[in-house]
C-alpha cells in the first residue's frame, strides 16, 4: 500500500499501526494537492477521503484474499427507504442479482456504535441481504439475518465468498 507515501501530505489522518485491514495496492494520484483513488467498481477516480479509504482497501480484500467476485459488487447502490434516497456503500450480489451482504464504511475516527448498526439495518429492510457488515478500519463486523427465526447472529469473521455460497 501507498502508506509511507501518504504520510505528512493532505492524506487523511489514519493510525496505520491500528488499521486491521491488510496492505493492498490502491491506484492513487494527486490532482491539484488533492489525493484521489481509483474505485474499479465504480471505473473511476474519487476524492481520498477516510472512509473512502477503508472501502478501497476493503473491497480489495474482499476480492483478492476472500474470493468476492468483483462482478456481482456494487459501491454507491441507490435505495428507496419509505419517502427518502439512500446510498448503500458497497452491496454484494448472489448469481441471480438478489442482495446477499451489505457493507457500510466509516471513518477510522467513528465509532461503530447502535447507530451505524441502526442504518445499516434500515438499508436492509429494503434490500433484505443475508449478511451485514460494518467496518471503520480498525473494526469489523459482520452479521448473519436470520430471516425465518427473526434473528442476528454475530460472526467471528468476514466468511469469504466461498462460505456464502455454501450456506
Amino acid at each position: 500500500m501507498l502508506r509511507s507515501n501518504l504520510k505528512g501530505s493532505t492524506f487523511p489522518e489514519i493510525d496505520f499501526s491500528q488499521f486491521i485491514l491488510p496492505p493492498v495496492d490502491l491506484k492513487i494520484v494527486r490532482r491539484n494537492g488533492v489525493f484521489r483513488v481509483f474505485d474499479p467498481l465504480r471505473k473511476k477516480y474519487f476524492c481520498l477521503t477516510d472512509e473512502e479509504f477503508v472501502r478501497q482497501v476493503f473491497v480489495t480484500w474482499l476480492v483478492n484474499d476472500l474470493g468476492y467476485p468483483p462482478e456481482l459488487m456494487a459501491n454507491e447502490i441507490g435505495i428507496r427507504l419509505n419517502d427518502t434516497f439512500k446510498r448503500c456503500d458497497t452491496v454484494v450480489f448472489s448469481s441471480d442479482g438478489s442482495p446477499l451482504m451489505i457493507i457500510e464504511y466509516k471513518a477510522p475516527k467513528i465509532n461503530l456504535d447502535q447507530e451505524v448498526f441502526n442504518q445499516i439495518v434500515r438499508y436492509n429492510m429494503a434490500l433484505k441481504a443475508d449478511y451485514l457488515v460494518v467496518s471503520n478500519g480498525y473494526k469489523n463486523f459482520c452479521c448473519k439475518v436470520d430471516y425465518a427465526n427473526h434473528s442476528i447472529t454475530f460472526l467471528d469473521k468476514i466468511p469469504s465468498y466461498q462460505e456464502i455460497k455454501l450456506k
